[in-house]
């Protein structure tokens, strides 16, 4: 597939593509895929019903359709490789990274992901086991096979006829790795350094012994930060005994994030971003359920401690008109800190040492917010409803939801973390049911007190 090298309007073109292919245009689908990326054919077909996204996978050549599956999530990724037979798999992999060949090998069965191991030449193959063997949001899982590593003790002249023999460079190198006689890893040299210098200049002389490293085991999210702390366009993965395993490039870095930014978004739903939008109506409300569920019984929680307030509700009107301000004031004030807790978890900005001022310092914010909407909401309570009482307790129980919001907020993802649960998980809904039953409880309790 030739891909053209000129800016085009890519919604413009993919609306035409969705539309060739639900007239089943021949003659226009060719020249549409020829103007998009393999990312984009990607994004294309997953946002496609199944009946048109297997028309489509049909027209795609074998030479690009390696690179595609390498850039669709999961789920669609694993339903296009059904319709390939074993030798069209180990056909479309033979140009790929072995990082790629290694996603497309996870989304196999045991058969065929055996057969397509047994297509590589001993390098790939030992290459897409290791790869295969270190979990996939790990730099072991992220980590290609594709670089260039040299000895520190010989000339650049050495280097330079070396390349040349390979013929060809990884993409994104700017560097070469180098090692030492008993192939530990050294440092970098510099692509720049190595054409600027004396070919008599040994490596050593211009080894460059600054740049990190990354173990294997180290998650994609400490990956991303080492790139984004160092500026970096490629890094060594090394093992615990410092020997080179591979490299991740900042492509790959990209991809981290965005679906670190998929994860976030779609978690806090309690969805999966590797869910196919598409995917069957059972298969989809099954997943959906459980988090439907826990949410219920918050709610239904929620109902109880309103419940236990029913009398003062039915004598005051007043209350239920005032209740939802309550709790949707607590919920926001809430949501704002605990998103910058988990934010800050995420990027390693937070951890056990500085925890303590930033839960003081959220609380401090609370108070001030609860002091300041207290105030204007108690004062709009008193020219609504004319009732001195009811406007102080209105003012009291923003005062407290708002205070215990920010406290919750803060402390809820803290607390979760230690327990190795995702905060971005299950901070959402257990924020809400302390707001919403706390506001409540608080409004109603005060109002039945004082009131009554």
């Amino acid at each position: 597939m030739v891909q053209s090298n000129t800016v085009i309007d890519k919604a413009q073109v993919t609306e035409q593509l969705l539309a060739a292919v639900q007239d089943q245009n021949f003659s226009q689908i060719q020249p549409l895929l020829s103007q998009l990326v393999a990312e984009d054919i990607a994004e294309l077909l997953e946002s496609m019903p199944p009946k048109g996204r297997h028309f489509l996978w049909g027209e795609v050549g074998a030479e690009v359709q390696g690179e595609i599956l390498a850039h669709t999530n999961d789920e669609v990724r694993a339903s296009l490789l059904e319709q390939l037979e074993p030798h069209e798999i180990t056909e479309i992999t033979e140009n790929l990274e072995t990082d790629d060949i290694a996603d497309i090998a996870q989304s196999l069965n045991d058969e065929n992901q055996q057969t397509l191991l047994d297509s590589l030449n001993e390098e790939n193959r030992t290459a897409v086991e290791m790869a295969l063997s270190y979990p996939d949001d790990t730099a072991g899982g992220l980590m290609s096979t594709d670089f260039i590593s040299v000895r520190a003790d010989v000339t650049l002249d050495v280097v330079l006829r070396y390349l040349r023999k390979l013929g060809t460079l990884p993409t994104s190198t700017v560097d070469l790795f180098v090692r030492d006689r008993e192939d530990f890893y050294v440092g970098t040299l510099k692509i720049n350094d190595l054409l600027t210098h004396d070919p008599d200049t040994l490596v050593s002389e211009l080894l460059d012994t600054n740049k990190p490293t990354i173990r294997a085991f180290t998650p994609e999210k400490e990956v991303a930060q080492v790139f984004e702390k160092h500026d970096l366009i490629s890094i060594a993965v090394v093992s615990d005994h410092n020997q080179i395993l591979g490299r991740i490039t900042i492509d790959d870095v990209v991809d981290i994030i965005r679906e670190e930014g998929e994860h976030a978004q779609m978690i806090s739903a309690g969805l999966n971003e590797d869910e196919d939008i598409f995917a069957p109506a059972t298969r989809a409300a099954k997943r959906r359920t459980f988090w439907l569920g826990i949410n219920l019984l918050t709610a239904i929680f929620a109902s109880i401690v309103i419940g236990l307030f029913d009398a003062s509700i039915e004598k005051i009107v007043a209350l239920a008109v005032l209740m939802p301000i309550i709790a949707s004031m607590g919920g926001i004030a809430g949501t704002q800190t605990s998103t910058i807790v988990i934010r800050a978890l995420a990027t390693g900005k937070l951890g056990s040492q500085n925890s303590r001022s930033l839960l003081i310092k959220e609380t401090s914010v609370g108070a001030l917010n609860g002091i300041i909407w207290a105030c204007l909401t108690g004062l709009a309570v008193m020219l609504w409803f004319q009732d001195l009482a009811l406007s102080l307790i209105f003012a009291s129980a923003m005062l407290i939801n708002l205070l215990a919001a920010a406290l919750a907020g803060a402390s809820i993802p803290l607390m979760l973390q230690r327990m190795r649960i995702d905060p971005a998980l299950a901070s959402g809904l257990m924020l809400t049911t302390v707001t919403d039953s706390l506001g409540f409880f608080v409004f109603l309790g005060l109002a039945t007190i004082v009131l009554l």
